[in-house]
């Protein structure tokens, strides 16, 4: 380390910054102008690592140092490494075994086309309030409802947009979520009273989004005619022609649900459901072991059957997934993410950057903002909500307190900016998990997130007006 230790915001923010503008010009500035593919961002990400070593070497810092806290930092994302191996095991066992199958065959047998929008939505929230998974929500119901989408010719897009919110919905209401009871500690608020604060800005904007994914339906039933019923018809026998079905098949399903509400292990509870869809498939279905063993390691594909059907249908193409390697992609992606946040933790460039701007709050309002805004960029900038979490908490706490604000405003706003938002950013982990589960870009369902969009757009109008900014029990007023 350089003698002079003591990092001010100026030399702190140079590998932030010059990040933001890498991103700004390679996703946005480069496609625009140019009229050209956004430029690949593990590519950004590393030319930012790259900039952010050499800058620090400039201060002074050696290369050991440096690759220290890039060895901490990738070390410190091994359990998400682990999750995202396990959802592809999942995925792909779930799809030989004939879970994901069944579900969408007696889905489309069910749900009106003119209400798929909203019944991905409306499922994924069921899903994910009992199981505390956004995830675990996406990689099975949510792969089931792009299923019976694509039957319909729906817009993947907002099916994705309406699935991605759902499950979101969940992992940040549901007293199993870990993003919740992470807020709730790092603020040390009791967990319910931090369930009821987000009620405030998530429950309208659930509201809102069911309202607008069920006005958007209607054009879908319209669009249909001969051709789409005998299409569907079509897929419904050669699905049944490739997998038997049998109520025991849901049984993969409920291990996770168990495994969720007894807040066991989410990387060993998605493998036992993987295994237990294992037996099933030995079970209920005519693939050979290869073929199963395959199926985990490379993904599922219907040329495993012998059945005799339509391959390049879409539908029977969406089967074709999964496995071990699945989400390779997000993992290196992950890997490089967290490289950089180990070059920036060097110089604790975040933290630094953070209390220049809490030296500017003067008021309740205005903290509440910098919380909401300050949230956001963390986790931007981190990629892990674990770390926002307490990043935010411990920075702001303490100024909540003197400004006489209930913290559970402050876990609110960190699940508001943080939880709610980073499956918008096709960088961090839930960007990149849920686009290579769902088979639709983060940029593209963004806009049709209508759940986060309009739960941050809520946030920041309470945050101004005082609605719902609670105060503390020892002020004459319970709010601002």
């Amino acid at each position: 380390m350089p003698e002079d230790s003591n990092i001010g915001f100026w030399k702190a923010f140079p590998p932030i910054g010059f990040f933001l503008l890498t991103l700004i010009y390679g996703l946005f500035v480069h496609s625009i102008v140019f009229d050209a593919d956004r430029l690949p961002f593990e590519i950004l990400i590393l030319i930012s690592i790259c900039f952010s070593s050499f800058y620090l070497m400039y201060l002074g810092y050696d290369w050991k140092t440096i690759e220290k806290n890039i060895v901490q930092k990738v070390g410190e994302s091994v359990p998400v490494l682990f999750i995202l191996f396990a959802i592809g095991v999942l995925i792909g066992s779930w799809i030989i075994s004939g879970t994901i199958p069944m579900l969408i065959y007696y889905g489309i047998s069910i749900i009106e086309p003119s209400w798929i929008y909203f019944f991905s939505f409306f499922v994924c929230i069921i899903f994910s309030l009992l199981t505390g998974t956004s995830w675990g929500s996406a990689g099975t119901i949510g792969i089931v409802m792009i299923g019976i989408s694509q039957v319909y010719g729906a817009d993947l897009a907002i099916t994705a947009g309406a699935v991605v919110g759902g499950s979101f919905f969940g992992d940040k209401l549901s007293p199993l979520s870990d993003t919740t009871n992470i807020a709730a500690l790092a603020t040390n608020v009791p967990v319910y009273d931090h369930i009821h604060s987000m009620l405030f800005t998530t429950g309208p904007a659930a509201i809102i989004a069911a309202l607008l994914y069920m006005f958007a339906t209607p054009e879908v039933a319209a669009s249909s005619g001969l051709s789409e019923v005998t299409s569907i018809q079509n897929t419904l026998t050669d699905i049944k022609a490739i997998f038997n079905f049998n109520i025991l098949l849901l049984l993969p399903m409920a291990v996770v649900i168990y495994g969720s509400v007894r807040k066991k292990s989410i990387f060993l509870t998605l493998l036992s459901s993987a295994w237990v869809a294992m037996i099933l498939t030995f079970i209920f279905q005519d693939f050979s072991m290869a073929s199963v063993f395959t199926a985990f390691k490379s993904g599922f594909n219907t040329n495993m059957s012998d059945a005799v059907v339509n391959q390049d249908s879409p539908v029977l193409n969406i089967l074709n997934r999964g496995g071990l390697y699945n989400l390779i992609e997000g993992i290196v992606v992950s890997i490089f993410v967290f490289s950089f946040i180990g070059t920036l933790s060097v110089i604790n460039a975040i933290d630094v950057s953070l209390k220049k701007i809490m030296s500017m709050i003067k008021s309740g309002s205005s903290l509440v903002v910098s919380a909401l805004t300050a949230t956001w960029i963390t986790n931007s900038m981190t990629s892990n909500q674990y770390a926002t979490s307490f990043i935010i908490g411990s920075a702001f706490s303490d100024k909540f307190d003197k400004l006489k604000v209930n913290r559970k405003v402050l876990s609110r706003s960190i699940e508001d900016a943080g939880t709610m938002m980073e499956n918008l950013l096709p960088w961090t982990p839930s960007g990149i998990f849920m686009a290579q589960t769902l088979g639709v870009a983060a940029w593209t369902y963004a806009p049709y997130q209508f759940l986060s969009l309009i739960n941050i757009v809520i946030a920041y109008f309470f945050a101004l007006t005082g609605i719902a900014i609670f105060k503390n029990a020892n002020s004459q007023n319970d709010l601002i």
